[in-house]
């Protein structure tokens, strides 16, 4: 399936979508077995989530007594909409875009890392340019309000340079590859699969990726919190799911590699290629992350940083707040 993602919608834009989703009170369900409870989960086209694919294909939801909607978005910022109103009970999303969406009025919460990117997010630029800082006064594709233009923003601003110094060209991730490499913008910042056609531009090269970010951009299974309240059994099975999961990927990585494959619409050697630029994370770095910290691999203190950082530049209206941001106690229930 063609990957076609399309230009975030503003946050003040969903601040009345939201207002409108969350007029009414939800009323307290009794508990319930997580079989007789359907839940819908979101997805995209990123290596750290296309295992979810993995446990659908392999009836690993089932095992586990879910019973799981699993929806794949083209389009990765339509997922996050879908969270925000409601449409879905839980998302595959960034960190960043957590917190834009809970600038803009969201309820959500954590309850599973799912990886950290360590170089599947790039600053790539054409022949020519040798860094970052000769990106002043280029023109680079990027698509606005996402993790990826938070990676630019953080690279600028490690080359002493600001939003304003270089000209954005406002593009979705597929456009904003395909811009780049048809020779119409200097430089693109964009995540896997789409680094793949970006860098199939001749001298095209990264000038900088998430790796040298450690901890700045996490990926995370986000729930509704009223998921949570009513659901607790449920939100446990799912998050017992992905650790089964990554289980059977080790166990059958030929396999797991042609599912996820095929779903992220790569070639299985392409995708080989994303396996160093995406840490999956074990249960064990899911409770170091979990865990209180003065570290960027800390989420809270990441979650602190980059909420200054988007608000101070201007990425969101209001600052997000972090309370009930984080919940581990699904994560310290897996079996060790």
């Amino acid at each position: 399936m063609t990957i076609r993602p399309r230009p975030r919608v503003p946050s003040f834009v969903l601040c009345l979508v939201l207002l409108a989703a969350t007029a009414g009170t939800v009323a307290c369900a009794k508990p319930a077995t997580a079989g007789t409870t359907r839940i819908t989960l979101g997805f995209s086209a990123w290596p750290g989530w296309l295992p979810w694919q993995v446990a659908r294909t392999e009836g690993l939801f089932s095992r586990h007594g879910l019973n799981v909607d699993l929806k794949y978005f083209d389009n990765y910022t339509d997922s996050l909409i879908a969270l925000e109103t409601g449409a879905l009970d839980a998302n595959s999303q960034t960190l960043g875009d957590t917190l834009n969406s809970i600038s803009a009025g969201a309820r959500q919460t954590i309850v599973l890392v799912n990886d950290n990117s360590t170089g599947n997010d790039k600053v790539i630029a054409r022949d020519g340019i040798t860094g970052i800082a000769d990106l002043k006064g280029r023109r680079i594709a990027v698509e606005q309000g996402t993790v990826d233009h938070y990676l630019l923003l953080l690279a600028l601003a490690q080359a002493g340079l600001g939003q304003g110094d270089v000209t954005l060209e406002p593009l979705s991730r597929e456009a904003g590859a395909e811009a780049f490499a048809a020779g119409r913008v200097d430089a693109v910042c964009v995540s896997a699969p789409f680094t793949t056609k970006a860098l199939q531009r001749p001298g095209a090269h990264a000038i900088s990726t998430s790796a040298e970010f450690p901890g700045a951009i996490p990926t995370h299974l986000v729930v509704r919190p009223a998921l949570i309240r009513q659901h607790p059994q449920v939100v446990q099975a799912l998050v017992d799911t992905w650790f089964d999961t990554l289980t059977w990927i080790k166990e059958h990585r030929a396999a797991a590699l042609d599912i996820m494959a095929r779903r992220g619409g790569v070639g299985v050697d392409d995708y080989r290629t994303y396996d160093a630029g995406t840490t999956i994370f074990t249960r064990q770095q899911n409770l170091d992350a979990f865990t209180a910290g003065t570290t960027p691999q800390h989420l809270n203190y990441q979650a602190t940083l980059t909420a200054d950082f988007v608000f101070g530049t201007g990425m969101v209206q209001h600052r997000p707040g972090l309370d009930g941001l984080l919940d581990d106690r699904f994560v310290k229930a897996v079996p060790a």
